[in-house]
């Protein structure tokens, strides 16, 4: 094909991107934005196995054989997600597929760096480019491909918790330990004993080291996390400076190439290990900006110019939902990145806090919305867990149709454990998206509200960010259900959220617990209100 055409294929293709990300703005047309994404990135790919660059590296057949093999392992992978995911993995899987897009990112720098050994430097187009790109494609692809590992671990709850591990939890775990020594043992005798091969496989060993700590935060965890910086700056510049100084790129370019992966690993690690739980939505959609950016990089390395479109757009969308995130929680991106969300000296105790809490039942809360005018539904990550998105659906259509009343869902911009994670709930249920109100919207009626049930939600539903100025969530807006005439709390117990912190609203005089995993608790509900 002839690369004008490759050319315009490559801006349609942009164009279904750029599509895609306006149309996934809204619930009506998110499914058609998904496929317009989906179209053009098999437009693109197909545009780059035609293009007369292609044909330099595919056409003895080689090539095709393993772009056939690369096809079916990523179709399988991505047809076994889509089918058997659950929709409490989301936030896990989103983080996965960030952290393939950082490994690809690297994998191509190294193709680059491994071309670059036998190729004379002088031929290549643009060497200051291909040095800059490459540098950058591996260092933040790296530090995406570690860092959502972690990021997975702890949404998963196998990395930095005290508890006994299932099976499965156990062999990934050490697993990828054992997978990340072995593949620094084979490097280290496979190659010199020189200091990049040293300094490399150190690196290993320390991540090794801190993926297996039962906690978040470690002695010395923060001068390591500050090391990891400095010498992930130091060894982008030397590899910048040494690649090329002369007119081939030597062998021990690339020693110096995978010490800056590994360097930048850590980084990824540590970056991300010290994050706590409530902090995910951030990070993910941080890690989504970081895997745009090495792609947009690897764009540069082999002049794609649809791989730096695409890269762009996917890294600046990510680093404007992280700081919508940010702005939700009244945090700064530095201090979800460096500080910890936790109870301090000034935080009371739970047993104080909790003396008063009063306890319902499904005939009580069934009484209660038979003379509501209006209720409104806060789903948390407790909806998910329980997957009663449905069973909460089918319980306002009943209230709607047997009583007439008016229902709603205040949906938290950080509730769950990924932005958009209750909207995408919802809709699954096939709730309308009019009955779905910000936090603003919700907020500016909630006194007028008759029954508020807050399904599952904890922190971003707690009083305190509004009244205690010494909370480690003051200052966070939240959904004021405290102002409705009548809370039902739906929870399994009286265990914090993620901040680690109690919640007052729940022995508040207008506030009744519902002690039940959610999907039976509006079973119960629903069963209560069909009998009157």
């Amino acid at each position: 094909m002839d690369q004008s055409i490759v050319n315009l294929a490559y801006l349609a293709a942009a164009i279904l991107f750029i599509l895609d990300l306006k149309w996934m703005a809204h619930p009506r047309t998110a499914v058609r934005g998904n496929r317009a994404g989906a179209i053009g990135m098999l437009i693109a790919v197909i545009a780059t196995l035609l293009s007369p660059e292609w044909q330099k590296y595919g056409g003895d057949g080689i090539g095709w054989s393993y772009v056939a093999i690369g096809l079916a392992v990523g179709a399988a992978i991505g047809a076994f997600a889509a089918l058997r995911v659950k929709m409490t993995a989301m936030p896990e899987l989103v983080g996965l597929f960030n952290g393939f897009g950082g490994a690809a990112s690297v994998l191509v720098a190294a193709a680059a760096i491994v071309e670059a050994v036998s190729t004379d430097f002088a031929t290549i187009e643009s060497p200051g480019q291909m040095k800059v790109a490459t540098v950058l494609s591996a260092l933040i692809g790296s530090v995406t491909l570690f860092g959502s590992y972690v990021a997975v671990g702890k949404l998963a709850e196998f990395l930095a918790v005290k508890w006994k591990l299932y099976t499965w939890q156990k062999a990934i775990k050490y697993g990828f330990n054992a997978i990340l020594i072995a593949s620094a043992g084979y490097y280290a005798f496979a190659n010199d004993f020189g200091p990049w091969t040293l300094l490399s496989v150190a690196c290993a060993v320390t991540m090794a080291v801190v993926l297996v700590q039962k906690k978040d935060s470690f002695p010395g965890g923060n001068a390591l996390k500050l090391i990891a910086f400095v010498g992930s700056l130091v060894m982008a510049v030397l590899v910048v400076m040494n690649a090329g100084d002369s007119s081939v790129i030597g062998p021990e370019n690339q020693d110096m190439f995978w010490a800056l992966v590994a360097v930048a690993g850590l980084l990824g690690v540590c970056l991300t290990f010290t994050i706590g739980g409530a902090d995910m939505p951030v990070v993910i959609a941080l890690l989504n900006s970081y895997s745009g950016l090495a792609a947009a990089a690897t764009g540069f390395v082999i002049n794609n110019n649809v791989l730096i479109i695409s890269g762009a757009l996917v890294g600046a969308s990510g680093i404007i939902l992280t700081k919508i995130m940010c702005k939700a929680m009244n945090r700064s991106l530095a201090n979800v990145m460096f500080a910890t969300m936790g109870p301090t000296a000034d935080t009371p105790d739970a047993d104080e806090v909790y003396k008063s809490v009063k306890s319902t039942s499904a005939d009580e809360v069934a009484m209660m919305l038979e003379t509501a005018e209006r209720v409104c539904i806060v789903p948390g990550y407790g909806m998910a867990v329980a997957q009663a998105q449905h069973a909460v659906h089918d319980l306002a259509g009943l209230l709607a149709e047997k009583f007439g009343a008016e229902v709603e869902y205040a949906v938290h911009p950080v509730a769950g454990r990924m932005p958009g994670h209750m909207n995408v709930l919802l809709a699954e249920a096939n709730v309308p998206y009019e009955e779905l109100k910000e936090m603003d919207d919700a907020n500016s009626t909630m006194n007028t509200v008759d029954v508020c049930i807050v399904v599952g939600a904890n922190d971003v539903v707690n009083p305190v960010a509004r009244t205690d100025p010494t909370s480690p969530i003051a200052g966070m807006p939240i959904i004021d259900v405290d102002k409705a005439r009548t809370v039902i709390v739906i929870k399994r117990s009286l265990s914090p959220g993620f901040a680690g912190i109690p919640n007052p609203l729940f022995s508040m005089d207008n506030t009744l617990m519902f002690f039940a995993d959610a999907k039976k608790a509006f079973v119960e509900i629903i069963a209560a209100v069909k009998e009157g």
